[in-house]
């Protein structure tokens, strides 16, 4: 739903949910994987940004990724954002930390590049990585400058085209006039009105531009983020008045509410406000995360809620046959979107209950025909929020969760510890089968254009494609020449055919972090892939030592586990896979061209090594001390093994520094740490 969204939001300016409900989507996804993080899935939209660009425009690859921002939906989440970036930097309470404060645009991300003060060329965020050249039509806006005085040689400056209010009513009013096209709302108007592949179009919408931040740069802009904001504004481009600097949590909080009274007056639609640590140095050293920076949040408006009766309880299964409740409800308007589904998360959600009896953390005892308060900001889909005990009808009685899966029957079992039920049917399961399929697909792994969920289960259900090899055997069972051909299937026809065969040719090379990924093994994610790709480097290295790491005390095994964010779970997950699905993988490999990580770029004295960091660091975090040497090319393992290069030790440090000298490993302190990577 996640992935739709943001192809629709992103990619086709065309929006089926609103904000809100979106934020709703991310947010949840975000709490629940913080809570079971054992329940992460595959496809995760935490490890995304933005969509795909379109096919309509050319490509520009970012130089500095544009991330997105994470969210806070109130104080309490605002200030564990300020008390986490203490906790990272190991600072004191004490420690004075200014923030600046700037409203949220509702538009479109934009990235202008100047080289020697020129404007050369314009990109939109698209997936983070590559974006859409629109080059031509930011030209067209009057608050982009074509050139600059007294910027550095680079400069990326980064910021959100958006409509004003007025200016929308008027555009809106033009196109009934002449039975063109009206848009629903600012954002799709200025969305779509900078996507346009004629310019001219552009050129005669009113587009606004606001500029808030900046990628690469030749020489920094300024040592704070405020100062930065206020040299873009010097140079000629238009920052948000509203921005401000404000040194207590308190100040903060006082500034959002004022910009939530001021937000029906501003003329142009925001939907959050975004707080920044204004110290650039302290942004460096904190980092980012896969998708977001650490040193910035985004706190959005307030939920909106709505009482609507509980119809039923469907069960959906997953792609690892995790058995997920959804309640069924009467469609109700909530803030502008109508809701008919929302996230019952677990049998113990629905019962109020643990297994052992025990009141679970927001759980209910929830029931077909109840009366339920519906909010949609901070979940996945919209989730319930009250229970009305007064209208429940009187021959109501508790929900009995499945024990056997309603798509094969096999038994759903829950293994302790676990808080999801599980069809144990496996490939039989025509559920899980059909899932793992979409997710080869998927966006984040094999990405094949015009082969998508609804042709995946056609395929699937005619018995076309039932392994991911299927899929790149298609041409050679159903393609010309053959008894039955995907030309004549309803739908389809000899053009679009060829394209999907050249489509599927085209994704034989793969990059080995996505084939990785595309397997869809349960605890792997986009991330997990990404880390598993870089240490192992090629397939062929990752293959032996999933099959040699079988053997518990071997150095494969131990190597596998020291990956720092591995663990018993994911390693037992990855092994279990290989084991049982080996025949089925080298199948599919031998259709590929599996492309080797690229090495890190980077001529520190650390890169590629791989890093242990034990004991007391002193004079970093834990966390700032693996971030850092990442950054630097390092690989940091969570435990030392022959493979280990360099153990950090601090103070305090035991088993790790014992077993690194009795492997001959270099031991060094965290001072000689400091001057090795040139911190000190």
């Amino acid at each position: 739903m996640i992935a739709r969204a943001d192809r629709a939001y992103h990619a086709d300016d065309a929006p089926d949910i609103s904000d809100a409900e979106y934020d709703a989507l991310r947010r949840r996804n975000a709490e629940i994987e913080a809570l079971f993080p054992q329940l992460v899935r595959d496809d995760s939209p935490s490890f995304r940004v933005g969509a795909a660009p379109s096919e309509g425009f050319k490509k520009i690859k970012h130089a500095r990724r544009m991330l997105s921002l994470a969210n806070a939906f109130n104080a309490q989440d605002v200030e564990d954002f300020v008390s986490g970036i203490r906790r990272f930097l190991g600072l004191p309470e004490a420690a004075v930390l200014s923030f600046t404060v700037e409203p949220k645009i509702d538009g479109l991300s934009l990235s202008l590049r100047y080289e020697k003060g020129a404007l050369v060329h314009a990109a939109t965020r698209g997936d983070g990585e590559t974006g859409e050249d629109v080059t031509a039509n930011a030209r067209t806006i009057r608050d982009i400058p074509q050139q600059l005085t007294g910027a550095p040689d680079i400069l990326e400056v980064r910021g959100e085209v958006y409509m004003s209010h007025a200016d929308f009513a008027q555009l809106n009013e033009r196109q009934s006039a002449i039975g063109g096209k009206t848009f629903a709302n600012p954002r799709n108007a200025a969305a779509g009105s900078l996507r346009q592949l004629d310019s001219a179009i552009t050129r005669a919408r009113p587009l606004r531009f606001f500029a808030y931040a900046w990628g690469e740069v030749s020489q920094p802009l300024a040592s704070t983020q405020s100062d930065a904001i206020y040299r873009l504004s010097n140079l000629g481009f238009v920052t948000n008045p509203l921005f401000s600097r404000f040194s207590t949590l308190e100040q903060m909080l006082e500034k959002y509410e004022q910009i939530v009274q001021l937000r029906a007056e501003l003329g142009y639609d925001i939907d959050g406000v975004v707080y920044k640590l204004d110290d650039l140095a302290l942004q460096d050293r904190l980092g980012l995360r896969s998708t977001t920076p650490r040193w910035a949040i985004a706190h959005k408006f307030p939920a909106e809620l709505a009482w609507t009766e509980l119809l039923g309880i469907d069960i959906q299964v997953g792609r690892t046959g995790a058995l997920s409740p959804v309640a069924r409800l009467k469609p109700v308007t909530v803030g502008g979107v109508v809701v008919s589904n929302a996230t019952l998360h677990n049998e113990d959600y629905i019962a109020g209950r643990d297994s052992r009896g025990q009141p679970i953390r927001d759980g209910r005892d929830i029931r077909p025909g109840d009366w339920v308060e519906v909010y949609r900001a901070g979940d996945v889909i919209p989730k319930i929020r009250d229970i009305d005990l007064a209208r429940r009808p009187d021959h109501s009685v508790p929900y009995t969760f499945p024990e056997s899966c309603p798509e094969c029957g096999s038994p759903a079992i829950r293994e302790p510890g676990d808080s999801v039920r599980r069809c144990s049917g496996g490939l039989i399961c025509p559920a899980q089968a059909v899932e793992r399929l979409k997710h080869f697909v998927s966006r984040a792994a094999f990405d094949i254009e015009g082969l998508g969920a609804k042709q995946v289960e056609a395929f699937w259900r005619d018995g076309w494609i039932k392994t991911p090899q299927d899929i790149f055997l298609l041409k050679d069972r159903f393609g010309p020449g053959q008894p039955r051909q995907l030309k004549n299937r309803e739908g389809w026809g000899e053009k679009s055919a060829q394209n999907l065969f050249d489509a599927i040719d085209d994704k034989r090379r793969i990059p080995l972090a996505r084939l990785i990924f595309a397997l869809g093994i349960r605890h792997v994610g986009e991330t997990s892939a990404g880390m598993l790709a870089a240490h192992y480097g090629t397939w062929q290295a990752f293959r032996d030592a999933m099959h040699e790491a079988t053997v518990a005390d071997s150095s494969a095994h131990a190597d596998l586990i020291s990956i720092d964010g591995v663990g018993p779970v994911m390693a037992n997950s990855l092994l279990t896979s290989f084991q049982a699905e080996a025949d089925e993988i080298d199948a599919l490999v031998a259709c590929l061209e599996v492309i080797a990580a690229e090495a890190r770029a980077s001529d520190s004295p650390v890169a590629g090594k791989t890093v242990v960091f034990t004991g007391t660091l002193e004079r970093m975090t834990r966390a700032e001390a693996k971030a850092r040497a990442e950054a630097l090319g390092a690989k940091v393992a969570g435990s030392v093994s022959a493979k280990t290069d360099l153990l950090v030790a601090g103070p305090g440090a035991g088993s790790k520094a014992k077993k690194a000298a009795d492997l001959g490993i270099e031991v060094i302190d965290e001072d000689s740490w400091l001057a090795l990577i040139g911190a000190v």
